[in-house]
């Protein structure tokens, strides 16, 4: 057997996404703090998002429409999410 670097990186995208469901899952269902929750969530959608990407990169097949739209709005709602777990990461100092 081969070693295959874009064999590994899509199993790697695959297990990211699995974490990122469970993460997601974990939220929903065993998560009372609300922002707790949030923050799950958000690392969720960052791992699932980004294993999206890394698998639309690694492919050998021309992109279609919904890999060009998922190729735009997944570094948006990354960065959205990396904005929001910034803002809810540690409580402002002085108060």
């Amino acid at each position: 057997m081969i070693f295959d670097i874009q064999q590994l990186a899509v199993g790697a995208s695959w297990v990211a996404s699995a974490i990122g469901l469970s993460l997601w899952l974990w939220s929903w269902f065993r998560e009372k703090d609300a922002v707790r929750r949030v923050r799950l969530l958000d690392c969720g959608l960052v791992l699932i998002a980004s294993a999206v990407l890394l698998r639309i990169v690694a492919q050998e097949k021309p992109m279609g429409v919904m890999d060009w739209a998922l190729a735009i709005l997944a570094p948006l709602f990354i960065a959205a999410a990396l904005w929001r777990l910034a803002r809810t990461a540690c409580p402002p100092t002085g108060q």
